[in-house]
């Protein structure tokens, strides 16, 4: 078994084609991705202060 078969995949979204949206679906798009990555930095947030606490405790 190799070390990189236990490193998890990642896979990029999948793009939407803007072109065939309309101006209203676009602005929904873009407060729809906003959000998401409102909810990545909270995630992001709540594990560096789990990290944190660890650190502090096995120091």
């Amino acid at each position: 078994m190799d070390i990189d078969d236990l490193e998890p995949q990642k896979s990029k979204a999948k793009q939407k084609d803007l072109d065939e949206m309309s101006i209203e679906a676009i602005e929904e798009y873009i407060q729809d991705l906003k959000s998401e990555i409102k909810r990545a930095e909270a995630a992001t947030r709540s594990k560096q202060a789990a990290r944190a606490g660890a650190d502090a405790f096995f120091k």
